[in-house]
């Protein structure tokens, strides 16, 4: 379980250590950086994938996502005594992700290029990577450093091996390094962090994959998408948490329940409900009961990731609704750690009365997006190394 999430110099957070616990939920009012928070979340988790110069790009590179505001703020800037603009930086232009667990501990440092004539002289590039044991980083407690293309593991009995001096500078060496032999940390953090799992798109409109039937075979992970729904919910009724589920249907549609139709190794999902005199296919679902099915097979899943996470699961459902789902993502809690952005507050109401749940309010001062309780939450040391 991660006990700390850090982020510095992404989009409206300039410096921002979140202490996390099994269930937590981060509000905020619109504009407030619950999206930089949670699309910081997605760029940790792109570094065992490799991709996460790709997704910087795709987000506008590295001058688009940067803090656009002052280094640091002084009193006499939040009197307006003293002007922001013309401000001289003090050090390297960065963009930082870390976290922090019981067991080990990952950071990524990200800055500009040296200036070239290659048609990828804006791409952003990696300059240190640290991966440590225990719950905060020391010099002492580094298992493998990476200094630009220099990749390094301490070994247990004669110091540091140098596994690489020309690791290319678009390279994690989360995906480049992990053999079971030489660097086991390596392989044990990237697979744990591949097995975090995000849900923020799913479509529910009239050409929705979900409603389609789709060709099935045993998914105990819903995609990204949603799309193959049905399969995963006919996994979970043959290989998972069964009477949950038809729990999770009672409470959100007292008397109903779900069922998976196959017809020529096609998968669709119908639903009984009471007064009616035949089930309902997807297809004539609503929008929210189709939401609602679709994050029940996301979080019953059969194969629980080490981290859920779950951006506005309140778009497009009911009200009524809410609690039913507040439910459903405590019990989760119980086995999954998982993080909640969200600003409904019946659904926040929910989690806070059935779960030990940590509400991380997010607010804006001087444009700077900071932890509005901060001072109640339990302190977090968290320290980044130099380059």
């Amino acid at each position: 379980m991660l006990n700390s999430l850090a982020i510095a110099n992404y989009r409206s957070i300039r410096q921002l250590v979140v202490p996390l616990r099994a269930l937590n939920v981060v509000t905020g009012s619109n504009g407030s950086g619950k999206s930089s928070l949670y699309r910081s979340l997605r760029l940790l988790a792109e570094t065992a994938q490799g991709r996460i110069i790709p997704s910087l790009a795709r987000e506008g590179g590295l001058e688009s996502t940067l803090w656009a505001g002052p280094e640091s703020i002084s009193d006499a800037m939040r009197r307006g005594d003293q002007p922001v603009q013309g401000v001289k930086r003090k050090e390297p232009v960065n963009l930082r992700l870390g976290f922090a667990a019981e067991d080990f501990g990952y950071l990524i440092d990200l800055g500009l290029p040296t200036p070239s004539r290659s048609a990828f002289a804006k791409d952003p590039v990696i300059k240190r990577e640290c991966l440590w044991a225990g719950p905060a980083f020391r010099p002492a407690t580094l298992l493998v450093d990476r200094k630009n293309g220099l990749v390094q593991s301490r070994a247990h009995d004669s110091g540091w091996h140098q596994l690489t001096t020309s690791l290319p500078s678009f390279d994690s060496m989360m995906a480049r390094f992990g053999d079971p032999r030489t660097t086991p940390e390596i392989l044990m953090l990237r697979e744990r962090i591949r097995s975090w799992r995000f849900y923020d798109h799913f479509r529910t409109d009239e050409q929705a994959p979900a409603r389609q039937p789709q060709i099935g075979t045993h998914t105990p992970v819903l995609s990204d998408d949603g799309a193959d729904l049905a399969p995963a919910i006919q996994t979970i009724h043959e290989i998972g948490d069964s009477e949950g589920l038809e729990a999770a249907i009672e409470d959100a549609f007292p008397g109903a329940a779900i069922e998976v139709v196959v017809s020529e190794g096609r998968f669709e999902l119908v639903m009984r409900q009471q007064g009616l005199l035949r089930p309902l296919r997807a297809a004539e679902l609503s929008d929210g009961t189709i939401r609602y099915l679709l994050l029940t097979a996301a979080l019953l899943t059969p194969r629980p990731p080490s981290l859920l996470v779950l951006n506005e699961p309140e778009t497009s459902l009911h009200p009524d609704l809410l609690p039913a789902l507040g439910r459903l993502i405590a019990r989760t809690a119980s086995s999954t750690q998982v993080i909640v952005v969200s600003h409904a507050s019946r659904l926040i109401a929910t989690l806070e009365d059935e779960a030990e749940c940590q509400n991380l309010p997010l607010e804006k001062d001087f444009g700077e997006t900071i932890l509005a309780n901060r001072e109640s939450l339990e302190p977090t040391s968290w320290r980044w190394p130099e380059r």
